[in-house]
């Protein structure tokens, strides 16, 4: 297959142990995106937690796209434009922050620009969240009256098991209005309906002519299991979660093994 894209999730997939992206196979896709392969970084991160490795990768030199907040913004890179939003309903957010307080030792935040905006009281996944994306921590108070504006994404994160609680009662809720899934077993992720990367995949290719048989897809967490089964060729990583390994159609090395350099060399 003459594959035209590689998309790739981040964290457990594209960047090692360390949260970085190996010399080789940085020069791999900077390589392959001078032969004309499109590279997409696919993240729940927000667009800031994504650019800078974007900007490592030379997208913006190339007709290349992050998809940021699991899919709920795409960003062409050439010209740092949003090509596609969508955004949770504005009505849901109280209610789901009331739900969120009944549980003990949760967090709840958004974003804005480059802070994290922290609802209730930051904890140890609120400050992972800090050092993932090198974004500030803002504890606001009236959260909200402070949060007005647009957003693409609710996360919620604390101890596994009190976050599994929380998933049934919150898809049991607003089924109809959200997508709510965990992208590690400490993040609850609430999206606006039918949110997930294949789902916004399927608009940007549909966009630039390519289709899905044309798409490899590289993940590890349970976030990316739709596009790994969307893509015509599915990588799950050998760190991935075992149910990711079950969808792939190949299991590559670990992410601190070069295994997305080593999709690179036997398929691109």
């Amino acid at each position: 297959m003459d594959y035209k894209m590689i998309v790739l999730d981040l964290d457990g997939t594209l960047t090692n142990s360390d949260k970085q992206i190996s010399p080789p196979t940085k020069q791999a896709l900077i390589d392959i995106q001078e032969q004309g392969i499109l590279v997409v970084l696919a993240s729940g991160r927000p667009i800031n937690g994504v650019k800078p490795l974007a900007q490592e990768l030379k997208l913006d030199h190339y007709d290349s796209y992050i998809l940021s907040f699991n899919g709920a913004r795409i960003t062409r890179c050439n010209r740092w434009e949003t090509i596609y939003s969508k955004c949770i309903p504005p009505s849901v957010i109280q209610p789901i922050l009331d739900i969120t307080k009944t549980y003990e030792g949760l967090d709840l935040w958004t974003y804005e620009g480059e802070d994290i905006l922290s609802a209730i009281k930051q904890n140890e996944y609120t400050e992972l969240e800090h050092r993932i994306c090198h974004m500030n921590i803002k504890h606001v108070e009236d959260f909200i009256a402070y949060v007005t504006f647009p957003i693409n994404k609710l996360l919620i994160a604390g101890d596994p098991a009190v976050i599994e609680d929380l998933m049934k009662e919150l898809q049991e809720k607003f089924n109809s209005l959200l997508s709510i899934y965990r992208s590690e077993p400490f993040y609850l992720e609430i999206m606006p309906q039918n949110i997930d990367k294949a789902h916004s995949l399927q608009k940007l290719i549909s966009s630039i002519g390519i289709n899905a048989e044309e798409m490899i897809c590289c993940g590890d967490g349970y976030n990316d299991i739709t596009m790994i089964e969307y893509a015509g060729l599915g990588v799950a990583m050998g760190n991935a979660q075992s149910i990711v390994k079950e969808t792939a159609d190949f299991i590559t090395l670990s992410n601190d093994e070069d295994g997305v350099l080593h999709v690179i060399k036997n398929f691109l």
